[in-house]
Parts: C-alpha cells; structure tokens; sequence
C-alpha cells in the first residue's frame, strides 16, 4: 500500500484534521511560554520584553519553520515521518545510527509525560481567576481527573472525538490571533521586536540573559510533532496549516508581550499573561476553550506515543508488548501498558510538582535532545541522499549550534526538576539499549542449519504410520530470513523432542521491512505436498496477524494448485474434509548451562525478566491461542567450558 499520494496534496479535511492532531503541544505553548521567561518575582524590564518577544520569533522561524516545515519534512518514509521513521531510512550505512535514535525516541516518550500534566495544569489553573479562593488540592484532582478521563478512552480509540480535534483548534488559533492583535493594536511598539538586534541583546549582554534560552525552547516543544504525524496529514497540508498557525501564535506571543510593556516597573507575582490579555467577560470561556485544547495537546502526545512504541517493537527497540488497534481508520493504534505506564507517569508529576510553574523546570530538557538526534540523523540522511557537503555542514553547524545552545540553557533546569525527564527518559533509553543489544547477542549466537540437509528425513517422518500423528499441518515460526536456512531448534523439535509426524511441514518467517505498510511473501517449495518456507515482509507499522495472513497464502496455493491440503485420514479425505493446522511457537529460556561476561550476562537477565511480563509470542505474532503449541526451549549463548569432574571408584 502507498501511503504517499496524498502527501503533497492540499484538501480542506486534511487542513482541519492537521489542525487537530499535530499543532495541540505547540499551540498550547502560549499558556505558559512568555511566563517562564519573565518568571514571577523579576521585574518587568521593556527591553527584556522585546528580547524574549524577538527571540520567540526567530525561534519558531529557525527552529520550527526552517528546520523543520522546510527541510526536515523532506524525508518521509513512503509518506511516514518521525525519528524512527527517519532512522529506519538510514540505519543499514552506520550501526551508530542506532545511538542517536534510541536516545531521542526515549527522548520524546519522556516528554510524553511531561507535556499532559503541564499543559492541563496551566489551562485549570485559569480557574483562580474566577474563583481566587480555590484550593491548589482541587486544581490538582481536577487536573488528575481530566487526566485519568482522558486515559480511559484511549482504549475505545479516538476516531468520533477525533472529529472535533480540528475545528476546536481552528477556534483556539483565531482566539490566540484575536486576543494577540487587539493589544497589539493598543500597543504597536512590540513589533520592533522583529528587530534580531533585541534578542541578541538580551542573549549577548543582558546579565543572565543567555539562561534564558531555556524557557524560550518551550515555544517550539511540539516542532518535533510535525514531523511524527506527517503520515496522518500530509506533508503539503502541514505547510499551508503552519502558515496560518505560526501567525496565530505570533499574534498572540506579541500581544502578550504589548501586555508586559504596559506593566514595565512591576512584577508578574500570580498572575498569567495569557489570561491577562483576555477581557474579564471572556475569562470563563477562555478558560473552557484552553482546556479543551490542551486535552487535544495532550491526546495527540499520547497517541504520538502508541506509534512510537509500535515502531519500536518492529525495530527492535522495545518488548513485543500488546497492541490494539480500536478501528480501521489509519491511525488508530493503542498500547496498554504504554497507556497505564504514562497515565502513572503523568499523575506522579502532578502529585510532584503540584503546579504548572515547578513543571516548566522538568520540561523542555527532553525534548532538546530528540531535537538535537534528528540533527544528526537527518544530516546523515542527506549525506547518503547526494547533497552537497557543503549544504549538509550547514545544517549540522547551524543547528548543532542553536539547539546545542537550547540544551546548555536547559541544564540550569536540571536541579530545579528537569532531572525527573532526564531519569523517565534514561529509563527508556535503558530498555531500549537492553532490548537491541539482547536481540544481537541472540542473532548472533543462533545456530542455522540447511533445510535441504533434513528434507529426505523429514519426507520418511511424514510417512512412518508407527509414530502417532501430530497434526496434519505442523507451521513452525522461524526467525532464520535466508531462504535455505532453518534453526537447529527447530529440527531439534521435530525428530528429538518428541518426533512430530505431519502430512505437511511449513516454516514461517517474518521480515520487517524498513518501509511501514509493505505486506508482501513468497513461498519457496522445499519439497513438494511435504515441507515449505513461506516469508511475510511486513512493514514495521503492520499489525503482525499471522494467522489470518498464513490462511490468506494457503487460499492462494490452493487455487493455484500448488499444494493439496485436503485431509489424508482415508474417511476424512473422501469427505474433502481440510486438514487441521498447528502452530508451533519457540519460546527460548536463558539456560543455567551458560558462561557469559557479566555485561552480557546482566543484559540477558534484564532481558528474561522483562519478557516474563510482556506479550507471549503466540499472541504477538496473532496466532490462534486453541491451535498453538509453545515449546520452550533452553538458550545457550555461551556454554560452560573446562568443567572440572573427577570419577572416584569407591
């Protein structure tokens, strides 16, 4: 299936459903954006307004608009974007490709958790200005209970909510706009901020200024979803839709910024821009629209998340854990691990820092570093695309440079909070690293052998009536992907285990390709109406649904006459009656007869531990639980050498 052919078309619903899943974390930045910079007990100063106002703009221009609108949507994936997406691109020219993107999908799911609990909390927290009574320990159960509300329904997907993504968003854009330009319209001096002179100064020679950068990363957090969700949208539809936000967002960030000019002299103490330039008639309903979108935000994260997870499993990345897919709609996918795991995760923030402001500090450090990995590997992409040196040092100077300066501001957060983003995200990143490097040992160390060497055995088993009959049709799933090839366990189960007689013997072995929607597989006859080797290439976004897809390829054969799967019990053949078919999954067990160096053997032990309490095989690969055997199977990665026994004859 080519997912491409609506990637450079522009159409209204694909405005209106970008409007809804891509913009909700940059779009609800303005929430809490500008009060971070100013911070609550410093003086309002005008010229440290222009400079923060300037520096949001160049920003989202450099940052959002350049790197990432421009440039970085040019590498799609049969249509498919995101870190992974852009990894899976390229990771067969460098194997240290795989550093940069498990750091930043580890990354960006850290950032998952963060970026709910502070978006819902500043949203809520607008309720203390209609009612300045209000407890903090109801903001918090309030923001708990959206939250958890929000949590739930993921499990009965979000294709009838989803429908009302976009036109709340659109009306959240041109309230920012509106709100923005009516006090620019009172205070039109703010536009000298266009001025880069402003943010240069403030950077530059303005005490402390360069710490900063810090909080003004917070305006361009969601930049990275443009490019995650270009397979929901379409790349042309992204960049007409920006257009229109990014001067929604501008509008607003100089409105208020036209705000802090008039209270030069002051301080912020409790109060919110953002709220601030509403007019008190309107609060209420501000209010009700910022926490819709910041539901919305906190929606497309999570789903954003599910993917991520998904790609990751298919890339190896990550535990074979449940997926569900809720509807057909393209899409709809939902993890519920990954959906209890985020759900406790965004709760223990709330519980921790108790309010939006202490959440600024844990927020943005993460998400500096999947910005600063998609530098790399997109440099790396347009190196092998033939671009011009010269253009590719550019760009890996330019925004090494500038998100390297993100990262630095950032680490002044690292104290104050921003170490609980890095430790969930080096909790990720350690899975991930355990999973890829458990996966490679075992690739390694697997013993293959050639089928052919067994077929004439295989063809005198199939015939010797005097061992019972297994099943009809044994299907044995492989992880061996050449052709002629078959794991040692395998033969191992089927002549030592227990002998296991069938009419006819089927390998399965399923290759994940680097495209994400390829569904494709060739059967390769090891011997005729006795043994076959069928290959599934699936995309890494592919649910894998063996079952139904193995029962697709034998409808194909046998109307193709290739293989006859007609019952051969004499009475049941004369009926036309179908054999039956039994799965035989492997399910392999770190064996105590193993001498491993303790790195490996840690990596090994973490690896089991995990995999005792994620998706058993059968279940991943889709089969069918009342016609499937699970064999288990000792590893020997590395057997014990030099065993020392000495025979005594007394």
């Amino acid at each position: 299936m080519n997912n491409k052919s609506h990637l450079d078309t522009v159409s209204a619903a694909g405005l209106l459903v970008a409007m809804g899943i891509i913009y909700g974390d940059i779009g609800t930045s303005p929430l809490y954006t500008l009060r971070a910079i100013i911070g609550p007990t410093a003086t309002i100063k005008a010229d440290v307004i222009r400079g923060a106002i300037s520096c949001v703009f160049w920003t989202l221009t450099l940052q959002t608009t350049i790197k990432y609108v421009i440039l970085i949507l040019r590498a799609d994936n049969r249509g498919e974007g995101g870190i992974f997406a852009l990894y899976a691109l390229i990771r067969r020219h460098a194997r240290w490709l795989t550093v940069p993107a498990i750091i930043g999908g580890a990354a960006l799911l850290a950032d998952g958790i963060i970026t709910p609990p502070i978006s819902v909390s500043s949203a809520v927290e607008g309720l203390r200005l209609l009612y300045p009574t209000i407890s903090d320990g109801l903001i918090i159960q309030i923001v708990i209970g959206i939250l958890t509300i929000l949590f739930l329904i993921q499990s009965f997907g979000t294709s009838v909510v989803g429908t009302a993504f976009g036109p709340i968003m659109l009306v959240w854009f041109i309230m920012l706009g509106t709100l923005g330009a009516l006090q620019i319209v009172q205070a039109p001096a703010i536009l000298s901020a266009l001025n880069p002179y402003y943010a240069w100064w403030l950077l530059a020679e303005y005490p402390g200024g360069f710490w900063l950068l810090g909080s003004v990363f917070l305006c361009t957090t969601g930049a990275e979803a443009l490019y995650s969700d270009m397979g929901h949208c379409g790349r042309a539809n992204i960049r007409v839709s920006w257009v229109f936000v990014k001067t929604c967002l501008l509008l607003n960030y100089f409105g208020q910024g036209a705000w802090l000019l008039s209270q030069a002299g002051q301080s912020l103490q409790d109060r919110i821009p953002f709220y601030a330039i509403m007019p008190s008639w309107f609060l209420t309903i501000g209010i009700f629209i910022a926490t819709a979108a910041t539901v919305i935000a906190s929606q497309a994260l999570i789903t954003g998340s599910f993917t991520l997870i998904s790609e990751a499993i298919r890339l190896n990345f990550w535990p074979k854990v449940q997926l569900r897919y809720p509807s057909a709609q393209k899409g709809q996918l939902y993890v519920p691990s990954i959906n209890f795991l985020l759900w406790s995760g965004c709760v223990g923030v709330v519980l921790y820092f108790r309010e939006s402001a202490h959440m600024e500090a844990a927020y943005g450090l993460a998400i500096t570093l999947t910005m600063l990995m998609t530098t790399l590997l997109m440099s790396y992409y347009l190196y092998t695309h033939k671009y011009q040196a010269w253009w590719v040092v550019l760009f890996l100077t330019i925004y090494l440079g500038l998100e390297g300066s993100f990262l630095v501001a950032n680490l002044i957060k690292f104290p104050h909070g921003g170490w609980v983003s890095v430790l969930i995200g080096s909790i990720i990143a350690g899975v991930m690293y355990i999973w890829l490097q458990a996966f490679r040992i075992k690739l390694r160390l697997t013993e293959y052998v050639r089928i052919d060497q067994y077929t004439q055995a295989i063809k005198e088993l199939s015939r010797d009536i005097s061992i019972p009959k297994y099943a009809t049709h044994i299907v044995f799933m492989s992880n061996a992907a050449r052709q002629s090839e078959i794991e040692s366990k395998i033969i191992y189960s089927i002549f030592q285990k227990r002998p296991k007689r069938a009419d006819i013997y089927w390998f399965v072995h399923v290759d994940i390709t680097d495209d994400p929607y390829t569904m494709e597989y060739k059967v390769n006859t090891i011997a005729p109406d006795d043994a076959y080797k069928v290959t599934f290439r699936l995309g890494f976004r592919v649910e894998q649904r063996i079952n139904l897809f193995f029962r697709k390829v034998i409808e194909d054969m046998v109307r193709n006459k290739e293989v006859d799967i007609t019952s051969r019990y004499e009475s049941l053949s004369r009926q036309n009656v179908i054999g039956d078919f039994r799965f035989v999954v492997l399910e392999k067990f770190l064996s105590f007869e193993n001498e491993l160096p303790p790195v490996e053997r840690f990596i090994m032990n973490i690896y089991f531990s995990i995999k005792s309490v994620t998706t058993p095989e059968a279940r991943w690969f889709g089969l069918d639980s009342s016609s499937v055997k699970v064999e288990k199977v000792p590893l020997v990665i590395r057997p014990v050498e030099n065993v020392q026994l000495k025979r005594i004859t007394s």
